[in-house]
């Protein structure tokens, strides 16, 4: 690694795949986040440092940071920095050798090139070799995980991946706009009508039986229609505490993008120095 500082923009269930997968290669790595992220996986999250102490997600914690002296504090104990900030201006402190988008904002919501020498878009909203160096499929199917150097991702299609045969009905969302309030935990087994959770007191139920993978923080803000909740048929409670085969598999992509890129570049240099 030439260097070995990544930030990544997002800590989600996605990208806190991508970060567990850098970091266990040797990075450095800093996350940066929303105040109040809205992350549903939150039991595999680091952005849910942002409201409980000590995250840990298979063995690597996550720490709260507002400096890069506190980041570095945090790299020294072995740990990964999260500092809510969302405008990317960390990266001219940090100076990291690469920077990933991990938002799955489906838009390029700020970045560019300029950021860090080695610019990686994760899903639809980026085109490689136009405003970043390189996009990871996350769309599921034969193609997740692919790291594409010219081009797209996928679109959004907008319908949820299937498991055990169930796709939209896994997916709670809020009945109203106003703020949330879960009325069960993450890792409860539920049933199919059971009320789990209310928005401004209206109710937010289940529409299968299963077990609730992952639920919003309270407190927050919601429109009508946002996802706030995730029930999963499979009912194996180790869902909740590890982080998914398609999170394992976007993480190793960036990873190969990172370490390709950053080889050509050292190369094209090395090439011009010699010239």
């Amino acid at each position: 690694m030439i260097n070995q500082r990544i930030v990544i923009r997002g800590g989600g269930d996605l990208a806190t795949g991508v970060a567990h997968r850098l970091y266990q290669a040797g990075c450095q790595v800093l996350i940066t986040e929303q105040e109040k992220p809205t992350v549903i996986r939150r039991t595999v999250a680091f952005a849910n440092v942002l409201y409980e102490k000590g995250m840990t997600v298979e063995g690597v914690t996550a720490a709260t940071v507002s400096s890069l002296k506190e980041a570095e504090e945090a790299w020294q104990q072995g740990q990964i920095p999260v500092w809510p900030e969302e405008t990317g201006k960390v990266c001219a402190v940090i100076q990291p050798g690469a920077l990933v988008d991990a938002t799955l904002a489906k838009r390029n919501t700020g970045i560019t090139k300029d950021m860090a020498p080695v610019i990686i878009g994760v899903g639809p909203g980026f085109e490689a070799g136009v405003d970043v160096d390189a996009v990871v499929e996350s769309q599921r199917g034969h193609h997740l995980g692919r790291v594409l150097y010219q081009g797209r991702a996928a679109p959004n299609s907008g319908i949820p991946g299937i498991i055990a045969g169930v796709g939209k009905e896994r997916l709670l969302k809020a009945p109203c706009a106003g703020v949330f309030k879960g009325e069960a935990a993450i890792g409860d087994v539920v049933k199919a009508g059971q009320r789990v959770a209310s928005v401004e007191g209206e109710p937010v139920v289940s529409a299968i039986d299963g077990l609730l993978r992952g639920l919003l923080a309270d407190g927050l803000t919601v429109t009508e229609g946002f996802k706030v909740g995730d029930v999963d048929p499979r009912v194996d409670p180790d869902y909740c505490r590890l982080i998914s085969d398609k999170a394992r598999s976007i993480g190793g992509a960036v990873l190969e993008a990172i370490l390709h890129l950053q080889h050509v570049k050292k190369r094209e240099n090395d090439q011009r120095g010699t010239l």
